[in-house]
C-alpha cells in the first residue's frame, strides 16, 4: 500500500546556529551540522554517531531550536549536499542545522531502519526546485508517496538490506587496513612523509625528474573518436583504477602533430591533475597513444635510475595530500603549476630499497584487488535489493 508522507511522518525544521555558540563539545544536545550527516555516511554509519557541536537546553530555548527526537531521518535540503543523497538516522534526542530537515516515522505504521532505506532510496534532487541553489520543500515531500507493507515484510526487507550494508562497510574497511598496512611499511622503511622525518637525503623534483605539460588542444578540434584526449576529471578516474567514463577524442593526425617533439608519456611516468587535493596521481601503464590537457594535466618523467616508479609514485600520492594546501595557487581555487611542482622535496632512499617497497605494494595491491571485486559485487546486489524493494 502507498502512502504520502505526511500520513505516516512528523516534519522537523533546522534551526540557525549562531556562531557564538558554536565549538562545545559537552551539552544536553548534540547540534548536528550537515557536514556530520556527510561524515557520519561516508563513516559507513546509519545512527548519527559523529558530532562537533553541542548545546545546553538555555541555549536551546534562547535560539528557538527545533528538538527532533530520536529515530528521525536527517539529510540536507539544500545545495550541492542536497545531491549527494546521504542520510542518517538520530540516535537520540538533537537539533540539527538550517540546511537540514528531518522526517520521523510513526513507528505504529513503519520501521525506522525500512524508512531509512525508502529515503536512501529517494533521489532528493528529482524533487528540488529548478533554482540555480537547488532546494526542496516541506510541501514537496509531505506529497512524496512510499510503499508501506506490514511491519513483518518491513523488517524482513530492513535486515536483508542492513546485512548487506554492513558486509559493503567491512570491504570498505579491510580495503583501508590494507592501506594502513602500505602506510605504516612505508613509515617503517623510509620515515614520514606528513612530518617531513625521513630517513633518507632529500631533493628537488625538479633536479630528478623532467617535470611538464602538454601543447595546447582546443575544444574545437575535438573529434567523434580517435586518440583518448584526458582532463584533470580522467586521469583522476585512471588513478582510482577506473576507465574513463567519458573521454574527448582527437584525430590521429592531430595526435601525432603534437607529439612530434616528445610530450608523448611514455610507460612509468607520473600524470596528475593540477588540482590534485585527493592524491590522484596515475603512473602511465599502457603504449596505448593518448593525449592530455594543458596546464590541468601536469607529467611527471622521473629519472629511471634514481627512482623505481612505483615508489615514487606512492611517494607523490601522499605527498601531493600534505603539500596541495600550501603549494596551491590561484585567486578561486588551489593548484599545482609546474614551477611548484618542480619546487616539492623528494625523498630519495637507495634504489634496492625502493624497489623492495615496490614489490611489497604490489603484493597488498593482489590483495586489494580480490577485496575491491568482493565490494564491487556486494555493492550490485544491495542496488539490485534496493531496485527490488523500492522501485
Amino acid at each position: 500500500m502507498r502512502k504520502k508522507l505526511k500520513d505516516v511522518c512528523m516534519f522537523y525544521s533546522g534551526t540557525g546556529f549562531p556562531i557564538q555558540y558554536q565549538g562545545q563539545t559537552k551539552g544536553e544536545y548534540p547540534f548536528y551540522k550537515v557536514g556530520d550527516i556527510a561524515n557520519n555516511a561516508i563513516a559507513g554509519k546509519i545512527y548519527l554517531e559523529l558530532c562537533n557541536n553541542y548545546i545546553s537546553s538555555d541555549v536551546a530555548k534562547m535560539i528557538k531550536g527545533c528538538i527532533l527526537p530520536k529515530d528521525t531521518v536527517v539529510f540536507a535540503k539544500i545545495g550541492e549536499a542536497l545531491k549527494l543523497n546521504r542520510r542518517a538516522i538520530t540516535s537520540c534526542d538533537c537539533l540539527i542545522d538550517n540546511n537540514a530537515m528531518g522526517i520521523a516515522p510513526k513507528l505504529d505504521s513503519l520501521r525506522i531502519q525500512y524508512f531509512y532505506f525508502c529515503m536512501k532510496n529517494l533521489k532528493m534532487q528529482t524533487l528540488a526546485e529548478s533554482t540555480t541553489v537547488p532546494s526542496v520543500r516541506k510541501t514537496v515531500l509531505e506529497k512524496y508517496e512510499i510503499e508501506v507493507p506490514s511491519l513483518v515484510e518491513q523488517e524482513e526487507i530492513e535486515k536483508k538490506l542492513t546485512l548487506t550494508q554492513k558486509i559493503i562497510e567491512k570491504r570498505r574497511q579491510e580495503l583501508s587496513y590494507l592501506d594502513e598496512i602500505i602506510k605504516a611499511r612505508f613509515v617503517e622503511m623510509f620515515g614520514d612523509i606528513t612530518t617531513g622525518n625521513y630517513k633518507y637525503d632529500t631533493r628537488k623534483l625538479g633536479d630528478v625528474a623532467n617535470v611538464g605539460s602538454s601543447h595546447r588542444v582546443f575544444t574545437t578540434e575535438f573529434v567523434k573518436k580517435g586518440i583518448p584526449f584526458y582532463r584533470g576529471t580522467e586521469i583522476g578516474e585512471l588513478a582510482n583504477g577506473n576507465k574513463p567514463t567519458e573521454p574527448f577524442y582527437i584525430s590521429e593526425e592531430h595526435y601525432n602533430r603534437l607529439v612530434y617533439n616528445d610530450t608523448k608519456p611514455q610507460v612509468g611516468d607520473l600524470l596528475l591533475p593540477s588540482i590534485c587535493n585527493k592524491g590522484q596521481v596515475w603512473m602511465v601503464d599502457t603504449d596505448e597513444p593518448f593525449y592530455y590537457k594543458d596546464g590541468r594535466v601536469l607529467c611527471i618523467s622521473p629519472d629511471r635510475e634514481i627512482f623505481d616508479t612505483k615508489y615514487l609514485e606512492y611517494f607523490m600520492k601522499a605527498k601531493t595530500l600534505v603539500e596541495y594546501p600550501k603549494l596551491g595557487s590561484g585567486s578561486t581555487f588551489a593548484e599545482f603549476k609546474i614551477f611548484l611542482l618542480k619546487d616539492i622535496d623528494v625523498l630519495i632512499p637507495p634504489r634496492e630499497l625502493q624497489e623492495q617497497f615496490s614489490i611489497f605494494v604490489n603484493q597488498v595491491d593482489k590483495s586489494k584487488v580480490a577485496v575491491q571485486k568482493a565490494l564491487d559485487e556486494t555493492q550490485i546486489l544491495f542496488d539490485s535489493l534496493m531496485q527490488k524493494y523500492f522501485g
